[in-house]
């Protein structure tokens, strides 16, 4: 089946109105029940009621292309698309009709599937210097088999992380190393240290501080900030005269900066690296790609003590696994990244003209790729604002926007982006007036909070 753009572009402007009074009142009722029933209300903290304004619709029922409605009825232009996980759009039919021809076949036996394979090889064929692949559900496990693997291959138990990025996994070597660390022991939290961004030095300073002990570092190649010319590289060279493993981890920028991800894109290739999100469009399906002398680790050819390495009841279903080949295919054929990044480039030149005309410097900016958009809050005082976000978050939903990032998505079409753009410029007049007048007599409710902090 084709999916045609101009889906997502025809509902993309009269159905919005600029600014409306919305019904939440399914949504209100059925909060309570939610945080009744699942801790936090939610099942993926980002996704949690204290991530977005109170105006914010509690539940999203159905989604096409990069337009969502909730509950009631209400109509938004989503951004973030899934946690960046829904590169192409919500319901994207080949992908979904990939994946609904091989449900009929069946989803789990008790023996491998072909698809196992021509999956592997076409993920091989798009990550340069890997040599053997292995699929899971999600990004955490992937990322946390690298880590096993890396310890196994060095014989070494420190690990040194990228302090300046927010998230690697949800399993106890990196939990433990942030402010949400209640339930992991003292012990594990000792073993992950960190390092800055660009700076090979505190990098260097770890390892001289515990020669011997740190197995591999863990960093995505790039995320709000480039790397500095050459720090790719020379970390790589790095690892190697240390011994240890270089792990990228490719969750936002696989698929997105280039389809072969950040290593391509910068053309460093790590031992290992790890991909997710919008390697299956949505779906629940991870890789974690490396050498073969650190992969058969987890394999049957050596005699070497083998890794447990991510056997999971689930994690080969056949039905992610077509959409994840599916999703390849679209992207060589449609030329996704370079749209992903056209279009981001069109909303970052907007959104900067609206910050300039509303007087905003210093107050509001845009940082990131323009196919990985993100955006920061300051106040009055020039401080990052959780409140100001709060605010600005606020006045793009009351202009049908839901826009916790500008990431943009295939799905995204010019008229898409122009409208964002408009509901951005008005919602700059209210930032603009609420920096001269106080923010309380423009801000609804309380604002957003963190999402790794220790206390509620």
């Amino acid at each position: 089946m084709s999916w045609d753009k101009s889906n997502s572009a025809a509902v993309a402007g009269a159905s919005l109105s600029s600014v409306d009074q919305k019904d939440f009142s399914k949504s209100r009722a059925l909060q309570p029940t939610a945080h009744r029933l699942i801790p936090g209300g939610a099942h993926t903290y980002a996704k949690g009621d204290d991530q977005f304004p109170e105006n914010a619709p509690g539940f999203i029922a159905r989604g096409r292309g990069c337009h969502v409605w909730d509950l009631d009825g209400n109509e938004f232009i989503e951004y973030g698309m899934g946690l960046r996980a829904v590169t192409l759009g919500h319901a994207f039919e080949p992908v979904v009709e990939a994946a609904y021809q091989q449900m009929q076949l069946g989803i789990n036996f008790s023996r491998p599937a072909k698809i196992e394979v021509d999956l592997a090889e076409a993920m091989l064929e798009v990550i340069d210097g890997a040599d053997m692949v292995k699929f899971a559900k999600n990004g955490s496990d992937v990322t946390t088999a690298a880590v096993k693997l890396s310890r196994a291959y060095t014989g070494r138990d420190l690990v040194a992380i990228c302090g300046d990025q927010p998230f690697f996994s949800i399993d106890d070597w990196f939990i433990g190393s942030t402010e949400l660390n209640a339930g992991v022991p003292e012990a594990i939290r000792q073993m992950t240290l960190k390092f800055r961004y660009n700076d090979l030095q505190s990098l260097q300073d770890l390892f001289d501080q515990r020669p011997g002990k740190i197995a591999c570092i863990v960093l995505e190649a790039e995320a709000a900030n480039p790397p500095a010319a050459g720090y790719l590289k020379q970390l790589k060279q790095f690892c190697e005269d240390r011994g240890a493993v270089l792990i990228f981890d490719e969750m936002i920028t696989g698929f997105r900066w280039h389809l072969g991800g950040a290593q391509k894109f910068h053309g460093v290739v790590p031992h290992l690296s790890t991909f997710g999100k919008a390697m299956g469009n949505g779906f629940a399906i991870a890789a974690l790609a490396g050498k073969r002398e650190i992969m058969r680790l987890g394999g049957l050819d050596h005699e070497q003590a083998r890794v447990f390495l991510l056997s999971t009841t689930h994690g080969a279903e056949t039905h992610a696994l077509a959409a994840s080949l599916a999703t390849i295919g679209i992207y060589r054929e449609q030329n996704v990244v370079e749209f992903l990044w056209r279009q981001g480039e069109r909303l970052r030149r907007l959104v900067n003209q609206s910050i300039v005309e509303n007087r905003l410097d210093g107050f509001f900016e845009l940082t990131g790729r323009p196919c990985n958009l993100v955006f920061a809050t300051f106040d009055q005082d020039g401080n990052r604002s959780q409140t100001f976000r709060t605010l600005f978050m606020q006045e793009l939903i009351q202009r049908g926007v839901i826009a916790p990032s500008f990431v943009v998505s295939f799905s995204h079409s010019d008229a898409d982006i122009d409208r964002t753009a408009e509901a951005v410029y008005e919602a700059h007049v209210i930032y603009r007036k609420a920096l001269d007048e106080g923010i309380e007599k423009y801000l609804q409710g309380r604002p957003v909070k963190p999402v790794n902090r220790e206390y509620n």
